[in-house]
């Protein structure tokens, strides 16, 4: 993108759209500093001549590329309008949502606006939101029914916002306590080669709850809250037996968990409660043999009603950009090798079946 005080003059067959940044919003919240929201901005549309003038943006080019560029200030507006900042992973991912509604493989109404400024939680000057639109439609999903699976790779928000929902309602009131549990089965290892007692054993797996909890609320309530069963953070082994009431439980690394233990785990449920389950079901850590209940309970409960299950993919990765570029690269390779996450198909703790794209 060019700063110049000409305009080319569009040609055949071409558009030309103008915006105007109204004087209330610095052009450099617009632009980015050192120009870095614009160059974002070019890479994304190389055909399209843009042009800045004072606060007059000016772009030539193909109609529907200048079209989405038209769509894409207007949005940026929007978000700036509420206070909160355009970053390059904002524009890119606005983009990317724009030109998915343009090719029709969005088939919902939410605009970029829209999904960048739902505030799910704020603690401590940050709040958190979600990111992408499948993060957006998670969210919603979690707020209309009882039990919600979010499905998805590595690095997707899954359980950081499951966990964002959940401490939202306890503020609120809408429940009284919230529950984290995990099965303690990861990457081949098993409790019993582990040193200490069995609550050290345990701790480890357990332990990416608790930094989740201590990005959300006051670290030095959280024991406090724990003291008074407020909230339990404890293996699935645990849950055996229980009705849960008044309670936001979470399920997390669901893939790891038996067909047994997943409809033990379902039918803890109490009036008032409700249960987001999370699990990446490419990443599976069970012994030989051992179906995963999460990949089982999509054959089982999809289309019952108040069950919902959100799926998120590569396109969703809020981590380091090269992570969603790994997920597709497995992604690739298993679909050409005929292999599960790199692994040939009857290897250790990996089964075919229902993989929840």
């Amino acid at each position: 993108m060019t700063q110049t005080p000409t305009d080319r003059t569009p040609a055949q067959g071409q558009a030309r759209a103008q915006f105007t940044v109204p004087a209330q919003h610095p052009m450099v919240t617009v632009l980015g500093s050192g120009d870095s929201l614009l160059r974002v901005i070019e890479k994304a549309f190389p055909a399209a001549d843009i042009h800045v003038r004072g606060n007059e943006i000016s772009a030539v080019g193909d109609a529907a590329e200048v079209a989405i560029v038209q769509r894409l200030f207007d949005e940026m507006m929007l978000v700036l309008r509420t206070g909160q900042p355009m970053t390059e992973d904002a524009v890119e991912r606005s983009i990317a949502m724009l030109r998915a509604s343009e090719n029709g493989t969005n088939d919902g109404q939410e605009t970029p606006a829209e999904v960048l400024t739902q505030n799910i939680l704020s603690s401590r000057g940050r709040t958190i939101r979600p990111k992408t639109l499948n993060q957006k439609r998670y969210v919603d999903a979690i707020d209309k029914h009882t039990i919600v699976f979010g499905i998805g790779p590595a690095g997707t928000g899954k359980t950081y916002l499951a966990m964002a929902k959940a401490v939202q309602a306890l503020q609120s009131k809408q429940v009284n306590r919230i529950i984290l549990t995990r099965p303690a089965v990861e990457a081949g290892e098993r409790l019993g080669f582990l040193p200490g007692t069995l609550y050290e054993k345990i701790d480890p797996y357990l332990r990416p709850l608790y930094d989740a909890l201590h990005d959300m609320l006051d670290p030095d309530s959280i024991p406090r809250l724990m003291a008074a069963g407020t909230i339990e953070v404890a293996p699935l082994a645990y849950m055996r037996g229980r009705t849960l009431n008044d309670a936001f439980i979470i399920l997390d690394e669901a893939q790891n968990t038996s067909p047994e233990q997943m409809k033990m785990f379902l039918t803890r449920l109490g009036f008032e409660s409700k249960i987001v389950i999370t699990g990446d079901v490419t990443q599976v850590d069970l012994p030989n043999g051992t179906k995963s209940g999460l990949r089982q309970v999509q054959d089982i409960l999809e289309g019952l009603d108040d069950v919902h299950f959100s799926r998120l993919s590569s396109q969703d990765v809020v981590r380091h950009k090269l992570v969603g570029r790994i997920v597709d690269a497995y992604e690739k390779y298993d679909s050409s090798h005929g292999t599960e996450n790199g692994t040939h198909k009857g290897g250790r703790g990996r089964q075919s079946g229902h993989k929840g794209k």
